[in-house]
């Protein structure tokens, strides 16, 4: 059954890719309002759209109300209320299994290990915009490669 589920994943990232990438949709959850807005910029310069929101709880309701809409996650590791950006990525990993995940942290890379989830990106802040673009559009192209043919 997961296998079955893999490939539809990748199946449908190959073809959201494919088709239009306008319809590519980055969650974005940052708790700090000047660096959402820079990842909010960056997300769009890269051709991509997204929802942003300013913790882990509003972005699991946000996947859980429609997972398949979103092709990516980037995460803040720290942010405020019951859950932080380790918990989302695994909540986002549970509704859709291939999904890419970028964290983003000042102190917390040496839990990454741990905490992360498998295929993962971590980015230390501060890091360079194009850090950011690279790790989207490789792990994107990753999971819509992954499971296909198998």
């Amino acid at each position: 059954m997961q296998d079955a589920l893999v490939v539809d994943c990748a199946e449908t990232f190959q073809k959201i890719i494919s088709e239009d990438s306008s319809k590519l949709l980055v969650l974005i959850a940052e708790d700090e309002l000047l660096i959402k807005l820079s990842l909010e910029d960056v997300v769009t310069e890269a051709g991509f759209e997204h929802r942003a929101v300013s913790d882990a709880d509003e972005a699991i309701l946000a996947l859980e109300e429609d997972s398949a809409r979103f092709c990516a996650l980037i995460t803040d590791v720290r942010m405020p209320g019951q859950r932080d950006g380790w918990d989302l990525a695994r909540r986002a990993r549970e509704l859709q299994p291939l999904m890419p995940v970028i964290y983003m942290t000042g102190d917390s890379a040496k839990e990454w290990a741990a905490q992360g989830v498998p295929n993962s990106v971590l980015l230390q802040k501060p890091f360079v915009h194009a850090q950011l673009v690279t790790a989207l559009t490789t792990l994107l192209n990753d999971a819509a490669t992954s499971g296909i043919g198998q």
